[in-house]
């Protein structure tokens, strides 16, 4: 990870970073060991095409797993699990139908679990492999997961033991593999990375959307198109991905314009190395030197393209941004085991465990939630057709949002916003109407995105990048973890309150409420504080100035 880290501390401006949305978190483009590629020696149809194609299976792959709530209705009628059932432990639906029961309930939201998990903790790795060996490699290893993965759940049914689990699992393994080794491409078109990233984080919360598609159809065919034949046909997609890897995608990192401009200072540097040599040689290597140097620079203003003044007005405008936050650069320069040991880790971290916890629990359960909630079947499973649709549309019409939230307000405000929608989606999810239910799903899918996106800000913004990926990649790691709390949520809703959900859901609300009121007391008295020693140091640094004059002054009068 060492080297990782360093490769992000090269990215040229925070101007071309973006906070991601989804649980692996925006990874800045780590640099292979190899000479990274430079863009303009692509050609622009190809950096485009290249954009275009990632785009493409990120939103086929990415982060399908989190559309399990459109597909955990289509395994329940395929009778997934329904042989762990015992006959006192079903329950008849008003259509005839049946219910899932208490171990059929609780294997089929592991699986869910067991994925979210894999998604968070395995984001280590992916990082170091992605330095170590390039995106190319990367990518098809993410291809090979995602082949397993839908090799196993093609034929779970038909395997001598539960291929479900691990067959999600792989789905789960595969996802940040493609997508995170994606993100290098911001450099393709460096003065348009932010519309690149943005269209990478869109893809992913999109790809949810395609169980929700699968599930379509399945209604559509009669129940005729089955898991086994649609994971059949999903293996075109990690097909897909292997293909485009090996012949369109880069074997190495594209290079930031950090690392470019550092090219042209080291053949600077040089040329004053190569001063001993005899005049001849001088005169020859300064030639190529020259003109190595000329076309570099050329190359990088037709790929920049931007004026000088919009760059100072971009600067003045992240100094800004540094400003009103209120945290910026409180533990930068600081050792990633100091920042651990830290009030600012411990409380944003019980945060994240709480409210990742929360969130994926939702996911799961929504559907025997809102059941027992409304007390009829078809109203819980409209509202679950509803949160499918709405879960990805969530994150796609939410950034622009989500950027003007982040950029214009201070972080003790954001943390403040997110303990608040937090709260009132909690008293939501209690309620049982079916207009708090439409209102819960319209502030979740928005408060998602919003809650990842926060807590990788106040992570760049407390701890800095120069240890971003393990004090950030801890706390999602952490964060997945306790995920598997889901199971014991689970046996008490179902064992001990009787598939009440509100219960489970009060605590949960409780527990997130004490712990976000604790964070944003310590970070809003901390932000004061910080502001107090800015405003002495510029009151110190005035006198300072003063002084001098006031003595040239004296001086003059004398």
């Amino acid at each position: 990870m060492e080297s990782w880290e360093q490769g992000r501390g090269a990215s040229p401006a925070p101007s071309h970073r973006k906070m991601s949305f989804n649980p692996v978190g925006t990874w800045v483009p780590p640099v292979a060991h190899k000479d990274p590629v430079r863009a303009y020696e692509i050609s622009k149809v190809k950096r485009i095409l290249q954009v275009a194609v990632a785009v493409i299976y990120c939103l086929l792959s990415a982060g399908i797993v989190f559309g399990y709530a459109a597909l955990k209705p289509v395994l329940v009628k395929e009778g997934v699990y329904k042989d762990r059932c015992r006959e006192e432990g079903v329950h008849p639906q008003s259509d005839g139908g049946l219910r899932t029961c208490y171990e059929q309930e609780i294997r089929l939201n592991l699986m869910f679990t067991v994925a979210a998990v894999a998604t968070n903790v395995c984001a280590l790795p992916v990082g170091t492999i992605l330095d170590r060996y390039g995106p190319r490699t990367s990518g098809i290893v993410g291809s090979i997961l995602l082949a397993t993965g839908a090799l196993f759940l093609s034929f779970a049914a038909l395997l001598p033991f539960d291929g479900y689990i691990p067959g999600y699992l792989f789905l789960a393994l595969g996802g940040p593999f493609v997508f995170i080794s994606s993100f290098q491409l911001s450099n393709t078109f460096p003065n348009h990375s932010g519309l690149i990233l943005a269209l990478l984080t869109g893809a992913f919360d999109s790809s949810s959307a395609v169980f929700l598609i699968y599930r379509l159809l399945y209604t559509a065919s009669g129940s005729s198109f089955t898991p086994q034949k649609f994971f059949l046909v999903y293996l075109v997609v990690p097909a897909f991905v292997l293909i485009v890897e090996v012949f369109l995608m880069p074997a190495k990192s594209y290079k930031t314009v950090g690392e470019l401009v550092a090219e042209v200072e080291i053949d600077n540097e040089d040329s004053e190395t190569h001063a001993i040599a005899s005049q001849n040689t001088i005169d020859r290597g300064r030639e190529a030197r020259q003109l190595r140097r000329q076309s570099v620079i050329s190359e990088l203003t037709g790929l920049l393209a931007s004026k000088g003044g919009e760059q100072e007005a971009q600067q003045d405008e992240e100094e800004k941004k540094k400003r009103r936050s209120g945290v910026w650069g409180v533990l930068h320069g600081r050792t990633a085991l100091e920042q651990i040991k830290s009030p600012w880790f411990v409380l944003i971290t019980l945060f994240t465990i709480v409210q990742m916890t929360r969130i994926n629990y939702f996911v799961a359960t929504i559907r025997p939630q809102y059941e027992y909630l409304l007390k009829d079947y078809e109203k819980a499973e409209h509202v679950n057709n509803i949160f499918d649709v709405a879960l990805p549309l969530g994150g796609v019409f939410s950034v622009p949002f989500i950027g003007l939230v982040l950029d214009k307000t201070s972080t003790p405000f954001v943390l403040a916003l997110l303990v608040t929608v937090a709260t009132t989606i909690g008293i939501l999810g209690v309620l049982p109407y079916l207009w708090a239910a439409y209102a819960n799903i319209a502030l979740f899918v928005i408060y998602r995105p919003l809650y990842y996106t926060a807590v990788s800000d106040y992570a760049a913004k407390v701890f800095g990048f120069q240890t971003f990926g393990k004090v950030y990649g801890l706390i999602i790691c952490l964060a997945g973890l306790f995920n598997f709390s889901q199971s014991a949520l689970d046996a008490l809703t179902h064992k001990l309150f009787h598939r009440d959900p509100v219960p489970v859901n009060v605590l949960l609300l409780s527990t997130a409420l004490v712990v976000g009121l604790a964070l944003v007391g310590f970070v809003s008295w901390r932000s004061r504080g910080l502001k107090r020693e800015v405003l002495e140091d510029e009151a110190e640094g005035a006198r300072e100035v003063r002084i001098p004059t006031a003595a040239a002054g004296a001086g003059d009068g004398m």
